[in-house]
């Protein structure tokens, strides 16, 4: 049996807006002159960040936002930052990775 465990935080939403703005990242990417092997990659750990808010996933939150983190740096540094959307993304994400790790304490949000 398969319980779903979903619990409403400050550093969710930030995590979810990252997400979204992720994958619309990636889908733009996609469908543009960008990378499609990093917009194809970005866009699956997106999903799988995602799906991770409602069933265990191996890796973990932190190691998948770490990994989109990552794939959306280089797809700065290849495109040239094209998109805002890329860049709020990394900003929300980078967030994400260090309230969770407890790094800076923000009462309230962490």
């Amino acid at each position: 049996m398969i319980e779903f465990s979903f619990e409403f935080t400050w550093l969710l939403l930030i995590l979810a807006v990252a997400v979204v703005l992720s994958i619309v990242d990636a889908v733009l990417r996609i469908r543009g002159r960008g990378t499609s092997v990093l917009a194809i990659i970005e866009l699956i750990v997106a999903i799988l960040l995602a799906l991770s808010w409602f069933v265990d996933i191996p890796f973990g939150r932190l190691a998948l936002a770490i990994a989109l983190l990552v794939v959306l740096i280089i797809q700065l540094i290849l495109n040239r930052a094209r998109y805002g959307v890329t860049i709020a993304a990394v900003v929300l994400t980078g967030i994400f990775v260090v309230l969770s790790q407890g790094w800076i304490v923000i009462p309230g949000i962490n």
